[in-house]
């Protein structure tokens, strides 16, 4: 009944010309599907008594849907149809899984606004920046702009491998090879023959120097001269953090030990 008397209020006659739909504050508990609206872009549903959400499986389009102050405990299989999604409010809802939530709404590349806040989920640790990572798309989370620098933490905290490189750098710059290969090996032996040194240079010790086109190469062959140390420690990156469990696709790796040799 609500629906009819809001397309009469609008002078509405053909489900295909429904392309906003305003349905808020009416006290409803339940809605009919809306599949006939193929077109619907627009759905106010705010401050009703809402359980289900069943009745959107055909609304394809909708690029904006206000679903905030009900009484929501789950969407999950409701929501992830709606790829062109730009706008979702669902605050002030009973939603209590962050997980199945955020994974909901994966599919939702176009989502750029998203509420949240006033949800058992939103009690839970690093929630905002767990939502940051799993939902690169939005721009705007419980009505605060998302940083660059959220968006760092986020990585660092769900990402493992980037916070591997991290570590990898050493004084500003990364040197792209093996901490494992031996002086005198094959591979810096020839590299070393292909360095020519130029004749007629002469410095103010009477010893010839090798010139280098690129410093790579010099920075490799002084790294060849220093003692080699060598030290063990054991691989915290294969433990997964708690943040970590809550990604349902990562896997669990063995423990072990790491030796790193450097010069």
């Amino acid at each position: 009944q609500a629906v009819e008397n809001q397309l009469k209020i609008c002078g509405i006659k053909r489900n295909v010309d429904v392309l906003i739909l305003y349905l808020a504050g009416q006290e409803l508990r339940s809605i009919p599907s809306l599949s006939q609206f193929r077109r619907l872009r627009y759905l106010w549903i705010n401050n009703n008594k809402i359980q289900d959400l069943t009745f959107l499986n055909k609304n394809y389009c909708l690029t904006e849907l206000y679903l905030n102050h009900n009484e929501l405990t789950a969407i999950s299989g409701a929501l992830k149809h709606l790829h062109a999604l730009q706008i979702l409010l669902l605050h002030n809802n009973k939603l209590r899984k962050l997980d199945k939530t955020v994974k909901e709404l994966k599919g939702m590349i176009s989502l750029q606004t998203l509420n949240l806040f006033c949800n058992p989920l939103a009690q839970d640790p690093d929630y905002r920046l767990y939502v940051i990572y799993s939902l690169p798309s939005v721009q705007l989370l419980d009505r605060k702009s998302v940083t660059q620098r959220e968006r760092e933490l986020a990585l660092h905290l769900y990402n493992c491998e980037w916070s591997r490189v991290v570590q990898s750098i050493a004084f500003g710059k990364r040197v792209n090879t093996t901490l494992g290969t031996e002086v005198g090996s094959d591979r810096y032996t020839q590299r070393a023959r292909r360095l020519i040194v130029p004749s007629g240079y002469e410095f103010g010790n009477h010893t010839n120097k090798v010139l280098f086109e690129n410093p790579e190469d010099a920075i490799l062959l002084r790294a060849m001269a220093r003692a080699l140390m060598e030290f063990s420690y054991f691989d915290w990156n294969k433990v997964a953090t708690c943040q970590e469990g809550r990604l349902v696709n990562k896997a669990v790796e063995p423990w072990k030990k790491l030796t790193v040799q450097f010069r």
